[in-house]
Formats: C-alpha cells, sequence, structure tokens
C-alpha cells in the first residue's frame, strides 16, 4: 500500500479492523483480524499507524500542497506514453 502512495504521489488510507469473528456456520474457528491500519504520506512515509490490539479512532491531517510538490519534484507520471495506452481497451491485441 506505502508503494501505491509512491507510485502516485499521493497519501494513501489504509483500513482494517480488530478482533475475532466467529463463522456463523460453526465450520471454522472464524477470521482472526490484525488491525494496523495506517496513513502513508505521499513518499510512501507512515503519517500515522494503529496499534494491532485495540480499537482507535483518529484524524490525520493530510498537507495536499505536500503531495503537489512532490509529484513536482519526482513526477513518477510525466513520462508516461499515453500513446501507447489504446491496447488496453481492447479486448484482443492484434
Amino acid at each position: 500500500m506505502r508503494g501505491h502512495a509512491v507510485a502516485n504521489g499521493l497519501p494513501v488510507v489504509a483500513v482494517n479492523r480488530i478482533g475475532h469473528e466467529p463463522d456463523p456456520s460453526g465450520q471454522t474457528n472464524g477470521i482472526q483480524f490484525w488491525g494496523s491500519s495506517f496513513v502513508a504520506g505521499p513518499q510512501g512515509e507512515l503519517l500515522y499507524r494503529a496499534c494491532d490490539d485495540d480499537e482507535e479512532s483518529t484524524i490525520v491531517s493530510i498537507d495536499l500542497h505536500h503531495s503537489e510538490q512532490v509529484r513536482r519534484w519526482w513526477p513518477f507520471l510525466r513520462d508516461r506514453r499515453i500513446d501507447k495506452y489504446t491496447d488496453i481497451t481492447r479486448r484482443f491485441i492484434d
């Protein structure tokens, strides 16, 4: 997920719940959720990381101006060859 933040030059908010949810059918023990939600900045830096054993609710300030600056410093999307994108819209490439 942090790599997506870097590749797009935008913050990423990844949310995961915690605790155990039993299987309503009783066929398995259920699912354990590990928490560790986080907010990553446009360079993949961790702006916030939640714990993995307790519920949390927080507000994280995101500096959109910083994202704009990062995209100017490292113009990852600038060198795209959008003229080569036509084939991805086709079902079969000839």
